[in-house]
């Protein structure tokens, strides 16, 4: 599914990435989405988030997934493509596709010092699930700001409107 020397991780293979990734005391930072049109956005709290600790672990909703949270039309590019993008980012250390709509699973695999989402959620806002799946080891949950503009919707949108008129 993913080329030689590519960040993907399987997701059967998570903990073991993370006890190895972990061992040297290294805070992992880990966030999880369905950048399914990576743009700028996408870029900039990437970069933010890995400035938080010393690894960064994207978990990467599967195709299968986004469809069930965004509808028929979507993803716009497939998993494959998706982490391979994500993975090409210097910020990114590691990328682990998970089947599920929520991310708990997933979580309780990564155990995170620290998991970041973007300003679109409020702790209060943040799935129960995946918070308990933090507190159980021990780690903190940080919510950092959106870029202002740049969202993958409001891209569609445009891209839609700029087809139309031309």
């Amino acid at each position: 599914m993913f080329e030689a020397g590519s960040k993907a991780i399987a997701l059967a293979a998570l903990g073991d990435w993370r006890d190895h990734a972990t061992r040297s005391s290294a805070r992992l930072v880990v966030t999880n989405g369905c950048f399914d049109w990576l743009h700028s956005g996408h870029v900039r709290f990437l970069e933010q988030a890995r400035n938080l600790g010393d690894l960064l672990l994207v978990g990467l909703n599967s195709d299968r997934s986004v469809r069930e949270l965004k509808g028929p039309d979507r993803p716009i590019f497939e998993q494959a493509d998706r982490a391979l993008l994500l993975g090409a980012l210097g910020c990114v250390d590691a990328v682990c596709v998970f089947d599920e709509t929520r991310a708990d699973r997933f979580l309780e695999i990564a155990r995170p010092d620290l998991y970041v989402k973007g300003g679109d959620y409020t702790l209060e806002r943040l799935d129960a699930q995946e918070r308990a799946a933090i507190a159980r080891h021990g780690g903190e949950t940080k919510i950092l700001p959106l870029v202002p503009g740049r969202s993958t919707t409001a891209s569609i949108r445009n891209l839609l409107s700029r087809n139309r008129r031309d």
